[in-house]
């Protein structure tokens, strides 16, 4: 009865008569510009179809579905349409570090290997091809701001991880930990596929559960999100858009990502859970999530992180000046933090802090004006739809 209730719920949040773009205090004729504008990349073929959502003072003013599920069948696509959201996945590993934090099984500043004994030795690797020792350990926080040095993706030997996915994250970070650093931890920025799959592995060895299991049962279930998966089952799949690559100007169909319309889209008989970027979701459970961080850390009046955890989550954490992958952005705790706001082009209010995802998904929650822009879409390459959105959302608030 009690999981009938919280679908019922998720659904609800999603109903025209649920949304009120006054209460939200967003302009209702600004924001039925969005769906038209997007249309117009749908139909111009640059994209399949997106849904979108915004949100303000707590209340969904607009859910939008634009354009369609599958090219060749025109099937429209529904707001409850479930995404791969990739590297959007990242900010929920850190999400659950802070949680073992708070439980007192570490602190950020820990070094790595005091947790994993794997990490042990580790080497950097000199512009002159030398390996020396590193000048400190790394530790949990440059994991979880991307300054390890650890490299991008799998080495060579398991280079074709991300398309089997048929290691078990144990195996995969026992691998990638014996690869030498590409830098001295601490003194770049440089975006690290590795370093969040070593904070997954470890949330099972503090946990006890498996990286998969954790998320389910410390975020998912407690924040109502029903349709938020690392293994969705079969009988959701249906609801999973085909995956596209923009090329020439072009959409076509992914079939050469075998995340994408491969033999791995479904996950079917993976052993990796992939937290690098693994989870599906929609716009509804993505809300439940992005509203209680905006909130301090509850969500129906149920605490499910501490207010302390998000305020470091959200706070810059890579030194001024230190150049990351964000224009206008520092680094927080698995997301980027808006800290020039003019340099970021956006409209984004200073603060700001969100993630995307490979193919094309994107959050931002603006704690100066209390709201979330939520942008789903499955189409590799390209930001002009994403873009478009975000700016289109904020320049309907009524301040």
């Amino acid at each position: 009865m009690r999981l009938a209730l919280v679908v019922l719920t998720a659904y609800l949040t999603l109903s025209a008569a649920d949304r009120d773009p006054a209460k939200a205090s967003l302009d209702p004729a600004h924001l039925a510009k969005i769906p038209k504008r997007l249309r117009e990349f749908v139909d111009a073929g640059k994209a399949a179809g997106m849904v979108t959502l915004v949100a303000r003072h707590g209340q969904i003013a607009a859910v939008d579905a634009i354009g369609y599920t599958d090219l060749e069948t025109k099937q429209p696509i529904k707001t409850d349409a479930i995404f791969q959201l990739h590297s959007m996945t990242k900010p929920m590993v850190c999400l659950g570090v802070l949680m073992l934090a708070e439980d007192g099984k570490l602190t950020i500043n820990d070094p790595i290997e005091k947790h994993l004994p794997e990490f042990r030795c580790q080497m950097v690797l000199n512009e002159d091809g030398k390996l020396v020792k590193p000048s400190r350990l790394v530790t949990i926080r440059d994991l979880m701001t991307h300054t390890s040095g650890m490299i991008l993706n799998p080495p060579p030997a398991i280079g074709e991880l991300h398309g089997a996915l048929h290691k078990t994250l144990a195996d995969v970070v026992l691998i990638e930990s014996q690869q030498p650093l590409l830098f001295q931890p601490g003194t770049k920025w440089s975006y690290s596929n590795t370093g969040i799959a070593a904070l997954a592995r470890l949330i099972e060895v503090h946990s006890g559960m498996p990286f998969e299991k954790f998320l389910e049962t410390r975020l998912f279930q407690p924040l109502g999100m029903v349709d938020s998966y690392i293994f969705p089952p079969k009988e959701k799949h249906h609801r999973m858009p085909t995956a596209y690559l923009l090329k020439d100007g072009q959409t076509i169909k992914y079939t050469s990502d075998p995340l994408g319309e491969g033999v791995m889209k479904f996950r079917v008989g993976a052993k990796y859970s992939l937290p690098e970027g693994g989870v599906y979701s929609t716009a509804a459970d993505l809300f439940r999530l992005y509203q209680m961080m905006l909130n301090g850390g509850t969500l129906d009046g149920k605490r499910v992180v501490s207010k302390a955890s998000l305020q470091l989550m959200t706070a810059c954490h890579t030194p001024h000046g230190m150049r990351t992958g964000q224009s206008g952005a520092c680094w927080g705790l698995g997301n980027y933090v808006i800290n020039d706001a003019a340099q970021s082009g956006l409209m984004l209010s200073d603060g700001t802090y969100g993630h995307g995802g490979r193919y094309g998904t994107f959050y931002a929650v603006d704690p100066k004006r209390d709201m979330i822009s939520i942008f789903l879409i499955h189409r590799e390459g390209g930001s002009d739809e994403r873009n478009a959105f975000l700016q289109m959302a904020t320049a309907a608030a009524i301040e």
